[in-house]
């Protein structure tokens, strides 16, 4: 399916700007590696996803199939023409695509040499997208904090884990710095107020789970008595129960489904960063699970309207590890 996905040009939702009739171009114009999967971002993390299921998982994919489409993206051609538009419109895909390409860089340094190729193609692009993360940490005097790509917590929370992997260990000190600033002194999160209608990520838990990142076990046990206050009771009871998706057609609505598979990611890791022993892990590894089955059962259905994003959210899921351990 993720094959399928990248390799499909149409439909297509462009994030780009037009100026003129000039620019009503096909997608592959501005962006020749990440041109299908619908949208840019949704490309570059479905080639995360092959990447990383090659490395992980070698004899359960076709992996002859898998790299030839690789290597006919990432080449340095394509990347270079990538970051070209990268630099060129700096607000593009800030900061979730951001992250993702460089979790994609990440999961191609860890291949090995079978993903050094990839990984050298990636580095203009990489490169860019450090540029444009100082640039923009230096001046974001707020986060964003709603349940959709620009939620800024989340993707700070991946580029923690990628940064390192995908040769830039120096990205961690300012994103470290800028969870700690936009979160630190955060309390009472408005948890009863979740889902939003068309939600993929929680608020709530991509703040926790990042600042989970950064904070030393004890710190961070006594932020989250703070910040959600009662988990050890089961409470906030709409953040621990999987939403409800009335439609999972809807290209909105079905928005929800990623929010089961991200919220059990979420739930996984905050239960992981806490001391052990802490009441609150047994809740919200139950809880973990019951997002996860509600989730998975609609990752393959067919309808490209989901197929095209759903299974990245279900592999980070189902896989404890960060994007390029």
């Amino acid at each position: 399916m993720a094959t399928a996905n990248v390799t499909r040009p149409y439909p297509y939702a462009p994030a780009h700007l037009l100026r003129g009739p000039e620019d009503l171009v096909p997608p592959r114009d501005h962006h020749p590696a990440f041109y299908g999967s619908y949208d840019w971002h949704s490309s570059v993390h479905m080639h995360w996803l092959l990447v990383r299921l090659v490395r992980r998982c070698p004899d359960r994919v076709r992996a002859e199939e898998v790299t030839g489409v690789l290597d006919k993206h990432l080449t340095a051609a394509h990347l270079a023409a990538e970051a070209d538009y990268l630099r060129a419109h700096p607000s593009f895909e800030r900061p979730y695509g951001w992250a993702w390409l460089l979790a994609l860089t990440a999961e191609c340094r860890a291949l090995g040499p079978a993903g050094s190729g990839w990984a050298a193609a990636l580095e203009p692009a990489a490169a860019a997208v450090e540029t444009l993360l100082y640039d923009w940490l230096r001046r974001a005097t707020y986060p964003v904090r709603h349940g959709v790509h620009t939620n800024s917590a989340f993707a700070l929370g991946l580029i923690l884990d990628s940064a390192a992997a995908a040769g830039r260990a120096a990205l961690a000190e300012p994103v470290a710095a800028a969870v700690v600033r936009w979160f630190g002194d955060d309390h009472d999160a408005p948890a009863h107020w979740e889902p939003s209608g068309q939600d993929f990520l929680s608020p709530a838990l991509t703040e926790a789970e990042a600042v989970g990142r950064v904070l030393p076990r004890a710190r961070f046990a006594d932020w989250l008595d703070g910040f959600l206050p009662g988990l050890e009771r089961g409470a906030p009871a709409p953040l621990l129960t999987p939403p409800v998706v009335s439609d999972p057609a809807d290209p909105q609505i079905g928005h929800l489904i990623g929010l089961s598979l991200s919220r059990a990611a979420a739930l996984r890791r905050i239960a992981a960063a806490l001391p052990e022993g802490d009441p609150r892990g047994p809740v919200l590894t139950s809880a973990a699970e019951d997002h996860l089955v509600a989730g998975l059962p609609y990752v393959v259905s067919g309808d490209f309207t989901g197929d095209h994003w759903l299974a990245t959210f279900a592999a980070l899921a189902l896989d404890e590890g960060p994007p390029g351990g």
